[in-house]
């Protein structure tokens, strides 16, 4: 049986994917000066859309609450709290990079924007080696198969409607 957390660690590695397409324009926007805004759209759209609203949408609504309805340890409880807090962080960082490109199309400092990238970046390294080695496989202790599958239920669910989602919400914004 696949594991509510095998689809979860599956995303993380489209996710550390952008990430090491980030990394690599702000190594090459730091050589030549300039960063294509339109990548940095990209990446932000990337960022809010899959890794924020959809993962890390399916951690908190459906995984974690599952988890915080189970007595689990201290520790497991802490990285918990910590991962949500870590989620409120990226929004915040992915707000600090959407001010800092509409700066730079204004003739802000690049600076702003490669630093903002490099803080993205630091982040989702960090944060997704603590979800993948230290705590997904771990918390699944916590649920028998029939919780499992009903959470892997919820989150083809969840894939099935995001596009239409987000694609709804762009017709009914123009």
């Amino acid at each position: 049986m696949v594991m509510p957390v095998g689809p979860l660690m599956k995303e993380h590695r489209l996710i550390e994917q952008m990430i090491g397409l980030m990394s690599a324009r702000v190594k090459a926007a730091e050589l030549s000066g300039h960063i294509d805004p339109l990548f940095v759209d990209a990446a932000v759209d990337f960022i809010r859309i899959y890794a924020d609203r959809l993962h890390h949408g399916k951690e908190e609504a459906i995984l974690f609450r599952d988890l915080d309805a189970k007595p689990l340890t201290a520790e497991h409880r802490q990285t918990m709290e910590q991962l949500t807090e870590e989620h409120v962080y990226g929004r915040d960082l992915v707000q600090a990079l959407v001010e800092a490109r509409v700066a730079y199309a204004q003739g802000g400092p690049l600076a702003d924007v490669l630093d903002n990238l490099r803080l993205l970046v630091e982040f989702y390294l960090r944060h997704i080696a603590v979800e993948d080695k230290q705590f997904f496989l771990p918390v699944m202790g916590y649920f028998d198969a029939a919780e499992q599958q009903r959470m892997l239920n919820e989150f083809r669910t969840v894939d099935e409607h995001m596009i239409h989602d987000k694609y709804r919400s762009v017709v009914e914004a123009w």
